[in-house]
């Protein structure tokens, strides 16, 4: 299971969620996304514990807390939708086929 932190701080960084999370338990991994275009960060991470058990305890815990100045999101991550589209035959939806250049 992996947890998802919306509405963090957009000073919050890795080695701060880390710590957050280590009071309960081992952090197997952190990321926070960033803008492709920007490069900054998105407002929201993904936090990977080594069990289970400790996650739902964080999520649990964790869930609209203040934390550096804003209330928290905290809970089990989603499986990501394509929001490409549909369609295009398993291509992306991009179409395909044939030399258009």
């Amino acid at each position: 299971m992996t947890i998802f932190t919306g509405n963090l701080s957009f000073q919050a960084e890795q080695e701060d969620l880390v710590a957050l999370f280590s009071q309960y338990g081992e952090v197997k991994s952190c990321n926070i996304p960033l803008d492709r275009e920007t490069g900054r960060k998105r407002g929201f991470a993904f936090i990977e514990m080594t069990s289970e058990e400790d996650e739902q305890k964080a999520i649990d815990d964790l869930q609209n807390v203040e934390w550096m100045g804003r209330q928290i999101r905290v809970n089990k991550a989603e499986p990501r939708k394509d929001s490409r589209g549909g369609g295009g035959g398993g291509r992306g939806g991009y179409g395909g086929g044939g030399n258009r250049w």
